[in-house]
């Protein structure tokens, strides 16, 4: 799982990089990247956004 909180570009792989919850599209070494946090059922959750764009199509639904 990668840190929300940490650069996405900071040492990880692209295998180990999140995904756009909208658009599928891997999240590595994008400046306008975006997150969304919030807590279900006792547990941090986390949607992973390429841009601002992509942040406001989201439909609020995330993959398990």
């Amino acid at each position: 799982m990668v840190d929300p909180t940490s650069d996405v570009a900071e040492d990880i792989s692209e295998e180990e990089a999140p995904d756009c919850a909208t658009c599928g599209a891997t999240v590595l070494d994008t400046p306008r990247h975006r997150v969304v946090t919030w807590v279900e059922d006792g547990e941090v959750r986390t949607a992973h956004f390429c841009d601002d764009d992509c942040r406001m199509e989201w439909d609020g639904s995330v993959e398990s």
